[in-house]
């Protein structure tokens, strides 16, 4: 997610401000933490290896040697800052009853907030439609697969924007790969129509509730999904001239 510089929520360049405006925009009330520190230590869920996944001696790229582990940032605790802590009392009242944030992430002046998937309708409901939060467009639902985090496999990742206040958020639910159900928020935000087509189609989320939950990029018989770690790279065979693509470890070495 790309957001504008916290520090400047109203948006727009400071310096086209005018300085009693400028002084309101840096009061704390009105200052987010932008790099607040983690009440947790990260969370490492799993080991990246390579750079496209090839194992042997098919990689030709010279990256097969790198090591890096998946982390997840720490979470925080309030107070979160400014506008944040506003938008959080929004989240946590959406519900009949209260509902409980399972983590909030403030990580490089962006924050996430990671919600039970069977509370997230109504979440995102109320922060369309409340006086303090109006984020009023859905720009993006993306997928994320990682394999070794036993029971939250899947995650899928909501980008909303306040045209209202020119604020960023994420919200973040996270699925087993054994249960990847989630209820779809094309009621609310007519513009997860095809994002979450898109989601499923490449990470098998399934939108419960969604007017027409069909592939979008890949046939409609094409097996599995083709953005999980675990799918294959390659070795998928061409419809034309017999031809077939190898998988990277069975390709041709040139050293």
């Amino acid at each position: 997610m790309s957001g504008s510089d916290d520090k400047t929520p109203q948006g727009g360049d400071p310096a086209d401000k005018a300085p009693d405006q400028r002084a309101a925009d840096q009061s704390p009330e009105n200052v987010p933490a932008e790099t607040a520190g983690s009440d947790e230590e990260v969370r490492v869920v799993g080991r990246r290896t390579g750079l496209f996944g090839a194992s042997g001696t098919g990689d030709t790229s010279g990256f097969g040697g790198l090591v890096a582990p998946i982390v997840y940032p720490g979470a925080v605790q309030r107070p979160f800052g400014g506008w944040y802590d506003d938008v959080a009392d929004a989240v946590e009242q959406s519900g009949p009853g209260a509902v409980a944030l399972t983590r909030v992430v403030v990580h490089r002046g962006e924050i996430t907030f990671h919600v039970p998937r069977e509370h997230l309708a109504g979440v995102v409901r109320a922060l369309r439609d409340g006086e303090a939060t109006r984020f009023e467009l859905l720009s993006s639902v993306s997928g994320v697969h990682y394999p070794e985090d036993a029971g939250a496999e899947l995650h899928v990742v909501y980008h909303l924007l306040s045209m209202t206040h020119n604020r960023r958020i994420r919200v973040e639910v996270s699925v087993p790969d054994a249960d990847p159900h989630l209820p779809s928020v094309v009621a609310t935000y007519p513009t997860a129509d095809w994002h979450e087509r898109e989601t499923f189609d490449m990470f098998g989320v399934v939108f419960d509730g969604h007017p027409a939950l069909t592939r979008i990029l890949m046939p409609d018989d094409w097996p599995g999904h083709p953005q999980r770690k675990d799918y294959p790279l390659g070795g998928i065979p061409v419809e034309y001239k017999g031809g077939t693509i190898p998988p990277p470890d069975q390709r041709r070495s040139y050293t």
